[in-house]
């Protein structure tokens, strides 16, 4: 009997039920499978590999990047700071330089002065005055000074010393720096500042300060920056200044991606390309943790290839897996054996039972003569016996703290560092415990830092405590205080809202999104956009709550939490306030009182011009009476009579009229006004003096001139009282009356590429000595014996309120002087406003004024 062959396409249901890549599996002969099973996961141990190569490589890379920020934005820091410090002794040699130019101080107190400043300042080796021909006038240089730096009184410059630099200086009319002058050690390179004099808008020499290279380095680099960098200052051409920079090293790279040396430079603004500041990172490791994870991660995956090729070869297994667990096992050892932290392990009875290299190196005892002992132990300081041994039965019991505790360790030749130990219970492979494993670590050096900024914390508290100004910091868009001293809390409290309250009185300043991390520096704790100028300035408020005027500073900060915040520094200022409001008020009074003086000098004359008219009136009168008792007068006469009458009266009254504007205003107003009406009305009265004294007056204005945002009245007053000295003048002179006259000339001229009007009065009298020209202008100094001069120090305050400067020159026949003239001009373009009731003598500093050639 046969049966039915099966059908070789219906599968079986065991087939169906297998997946197939089993079935592919079981297809391949053993060799094939063997190879397979091997190449997988050699495949998948090289993709580790590379996964773990590549991924160190980026991590590295990233932090070389960090590393090279952190150099770059330390390096501008530091940058920013000898920028600031060479700014402050610009300002002072500046303030310096401006005293000179105003004649306050002399040789003796421009040294007395500079000795100060070189004492208080070690980086400034040297102050010289040179005048215009590169005398030197007076020089004070610091006791450790070099001797090239000592240069006495009356010396001369040679162009060598001053490397172009004092030219520089008289062309441009700036502060100028030089470049690092060369000698012979590069060390003791100097840089020298000249900050140009000027008398009368002509040159007249420079102050002449002088740095020691090596002073900036050690005075103006942050310590910070410095301990954590090589930094030096080198010139242009890469030579060493100051400081000290790492010697070029071929170091043994373990990885492809070994540290490259991490440096930064930038030029030293203001002085430019001449000085750079370069820091170089200190490599104090070779990256051995990074490479030492590489070759390792790499030593593992050879590892495994090479147990996979062995199985693949079948090879001894046994053999293979014993060799593997040695490796293992010698790998951890030299692990446990290369770790710097301090490895104890106690049994349950307090006997020490293991100790590693570290811990041994650490209190200078051996294994041998640690293992086995119980307490007290060997490095325990004597005195800290009955502590410790308290401290032991807690961690026998189990009772140590989790974040560890400190103890005080004595190492064998007796010396005493501070460790912080961590206390773990020790499992056996059975999952009992059979002791107490302690690690120790070494924090002497963190915690002298950690007490080192804990001082350096409570001395700047104290000395922002102690500041008469209000101090407070709050983050931005919120009323948090962060920080505030005791004179904001004194006038404020301790809430936010006062130093909210003093931003809003001070004005629109630049804020910027504390919420947009792109728009902030993390470095500098500014906005990276430009800010406007106003924030820069600071600003004067007056808080009705505290009933004072304060000067009111803002900037923005990083805070320590990374949150950008607004600093704000309020400093009372209502006595200077005050006192700038009684001076306002006294060079009103004086300007009164010149007009009031100016007037009573003219008296007479006034008197006299008005006895023409009244004794013409007078007499029309009489004669009128006359003539109409004897009835002897027409009507017609009559009238022509009354008529000349009344334009005798009224040329009465417009004198009185002017005389009464004159003197009577006090209250300054500019507005624009008409030039020409302005010399009429000043001729009008001064003519009358000048008159008196037999001098002719010949004016001269030009057509079509603009009109001038002026007080018209001040400007009267200066051209009465030149027109009244031109006159006095030329009669202490004796000039013969054909020789007695004085020009008025009022025309257009351009000064400084500036539109100006320009005002002169030129008298032929005997002119101003030439000893006296300087002083002239000095309050109470007066050339006339009855003088009280105050006349032109009030006559130049009033053109320089308004902008404008004053001089005075003598005209010249030959040798012989034959008058002098006294000009001024205004600005046709005026920063006064119409109503502004401030313009004065006392709103605008008084500058020299210029001598004409």
């Amino acid at each position: 009997m046969s049966s039915a062959p099966s059908s070789p396409s219906s599968p079986t249901p065991s087939a169906t039920q297998t997946p197939w890549w089993k079935r592919w599996w079981r297809r391949l002969p053993p060799s094939r499978q063997d190879r397979f099973a091997t190449l997988a996961p050699l495949l998948s141990v090289l993709l580790f590999l590379s996964a773990i190569v590549v991924a160190i490589t980026y991590l590295r890379f990233e932090e070389l990047e960090r590393e090279q920020e952190a150099v770059t934005r330390d390096v501008e820091y530091a940058q920013q700071r000898l920028r600031l410090r060479l700014l402050e002794r610009q300002e002072q040699l500046m303030r310096l330089a401006r005293e000179i130019d105003n004649r306050d101080i002399d040789t003796e107190e421009f040294v007395f002065q500079v000795e100060a400043l070189v004492s208080q300042f070690p980086e400034l080796q040297a102050v010289t005055w040179v005048d215009a021909r590169r005398n030197v006038l007076a020089s004070y240089a610091s006791p450790s000074a070099p001797l090239r730096l000592m240069r006495p009184t009356g010396s001369t410059l040679s162009p060598n010393e001053t490397d172009g630099t004092f030219d520089l200086a008289r062309d441009l009319r700036q502060p100028t720096y030089s470049r690092p002058l060369e000698t012979q050690d590069p060390r003791n390179a100097t840089l020298m500042l000249h900050v140009p004099l000027s008398e009368q808008g002509r040159f007249a020499g420079t102050v002449m300060g002088e740095y020691a290279i090596d002073g900036l380095m050690r005075f103006g680099m942050p310590p910070e920056i410095m301990a954590r960098y090589a930094v030096a200052l080198v010139d242009d051409r890469g030579q060493v200044l100051a400081g000290s920079l790492q010697a070029p090293s071929e170091v043994l790279r373990l990885l492809p991606w070994s540290n490259p040396p991490l440096e930064h430079e930038v030029p030293v603004s203001p002085v430019g390309n001449g000085l750079i500041v370069k820091a170089q990172g200190y490599r104090t490791s070779q990256d051995i943790v990074g490479s030492g994870f590489f070759w390792v991660i790499g030593a593992l995956s050879a590892l495994t290839v090479w147990m996979l090729l062995g199985t693949w070869r079948h090879t001894r297994r046994r053999v293979q897996a014993q060799q593997a667990l040695v490796s293992e096992t010698n790998f951890r050892r030299a692990m446990e054996n290369s770790m710097l932290t301090g490895m104890r392990a106690l049994d349950m009875q307090g006997r020490i039972t293991y100790v590693n290299p570290a811990f041994c190196s650490m209190t200078g005892w051996t294994e041998g003569e640690l293992v086995g002992r119980t307490a007290p132990f060997p490095y325990w300081p004597d005195e800290d016996h009955d502590q410790l041994t308290a401290r032991l039965e807690d961690e026998l019991r189990g009772r140590s703290t989790p974040g560890g505790f400190e103890v005080r360790v004595q190492r064998r030749d007796g010396s005493i560092f501070d460790a912080r130990m961590y206390v773990s219970p020790l499992i056996d492979p059975k999952g009992h415990q059979s002791g107490w494993m302690t690690s120790m670590t070494d924090i002497t050096e963190p915690k002298r830092i950690r007490e080192e900024l804990s001082a350096s914390y409570e001395r700047f508290t104290t000395v922002l405590e102690s500041l008469d100004s209000a101090v407070s910091v709050a983050p931005l868009g919120s009323d948090e205080m962060l920080f505030a001293n005791k004179m904001y809390r004194m006038w404020f409290g301790t809430r936010g809202q006062g130093h909210r309250h003093l931003v809003d009185l001070a004005g629109d300043q630049p804020t910027p999104s504390p919420d947009d991390g792109d728009a902030v520096d993390a470095f500098a704790g500014m906005p990276t956009e430009t800010l406007t100028d106003a924030g820069a300035e600071n600003a004067e408020v007056f808080v009705e709550e505290l009933d004072r005027w304060l000067e009111v500073r803002t900037r923005y900060l990083t805070w320590v939490d990374g949150r950008l915040a607004q600093m704000v520094i309020a400093s009372d200022i209502t006595p200077r306030r005050y006192a700038e409001e009684q001076a306002s008020r006294q060079a009103e009074r004086a300007q009164t009182a010149s007009r009031l003086i100016t007037m009573g000098e003219m008296a007479s004359s006034v008197a006299h011009e008005l006895n023409q008219p009244l004794t013409a009136i007078s007499n029309y009168c009489n004669g009128m009476i006359s003539r109409v008792n004897e009835n002897k007068i027409s009507t017609q006469d009559l009238l022509g009579a009354l008529e000349k009458t009344a334009r005798q009266a009224q040329r009465a009254g417009q004198i009185i009229q002017r005389i009464k504007a004159f003197v009577k205003r006090s209250e300054p107003n500019p507005a624009p006004s008409d030039v020409a009406q302005m010399v009429s009305n000043a001729i009008e009265l001064a003519d009358i003096e000048l008159r008196r004294h037999q001098v002719r007056l010949s004016p001269y204005v030009a057509a079509r001139l603009p009109s001038l945002m002026v007080d018209p009245i001040l400007i009267e007053q200066v051209l009465i009282n030149l027109l009244k000295n031109a006159g006095e003048a030329i009669m202490q002179a004796g000039r013969a009356p054909g020789e007695r006259y004085v020009e008025l000339r009022v025309g257009p001229r351009r000064q400084d590429d500036m539109e100006v009007v320009e005002f002169s009065v030129r008298d032929s009298g005997n002119g101003v000595p030439d000893e006296m020209i300087e002083r002239i202008y000095e309050a109470f100094y007066s050339t006339k014996s009855e003088g009280m001069g105050i006349g032109l120090k009030l006559c130049r305050s009033i053109v320089e309120s308004h902008h404008g400067r004053m001089q005075v020159h003598n005209i010249y026949n030959g040798e012989e002087v034959v008058g002098c003239c006294f000009s001024f001009w205004i600005p046709v373009v005026s920063r006064l406003k119409v109503g502004d009731a401030s313009t004065g003598p006392a709103t605008e500093p008084v500058t020299d004024t210029e001598r004409a050639r």
